[in-house]
């Protein structure tokens, strides 16, 4: 599933970072630590890389990343608020500067009215700063959608990090 883009993906992302002397930490759900496991394929990736979680239940949500029972049950744990609250939760917990979540419908069950099988919550928050999020529908098996997942995570922690695209180099 880590193909050789996604690896050189992680690599300049990690390169980047620790130029400015950004950590980093991950929060994911669906994609089940994947964004970590690619992150952690590069040699020297611990300078930079200071925690991952993996919360794919809602009470992990809760009692590992500081998720609101409240914002869970409002707007279940795929939405924008949930994907927010667990990337900050992560910055806080982790202490590390950047923190990217992802919480989604990877199917092939799953699916809710209004949230179908590919709905993914992104967000990026960054110590001291705005917290953005992004949502996508992605097509495909689920595999296909965790993947996809991976590469839309590290292009929301470059746009956290000031970073130019991926197509603009490190």
């Amino acid at each position: 599933m880590l193909d050789a883009e996604t690896l050189a993906e992680a690599a300049a992302l990690l390169q980047a970072l620790q130029a400015r002397n950004l950590t980093l930490a991950t929060a994911e759900s669906c994609t089940g630590g994947l964004v970590s496991a690619a992150l952690t394929a590069v040699p020297g990736s611990s300078a930079t890389l200071l925690a991952g979680y993996v919360t794919y239940s809602n009470a992990a949500k809760q009692r590992m990343l500081g998720v609101a029972e409240a914002l869970l049950a409002e707007f279940g744990a795929v939405s924008e608020p949930v994907a927010r609250a667990m990337a900050e939760g992560a910055v806080r917990d982790s202490g590390a500067d950047l923190a990217v979540s992802i919480t989604g419908i990877a199917g092939p069950g799953g699916a809710t009215p209004g949230k179908p099988v590919g709905l993914v919550h992104f967000a990026a928050a960054r110590r001291g700063g705005a917290t953005l999020a992004h949502r996508q529908v992605l097509p495909g098996d689920r595999s296909t959608v965790r993947a996809a997942s991976v590469g839309m995570a590290f292009r929301l922690l470059r746009e956290a990090a000031g970073l130019p695209a991926k197509d603009a180099g490190v």
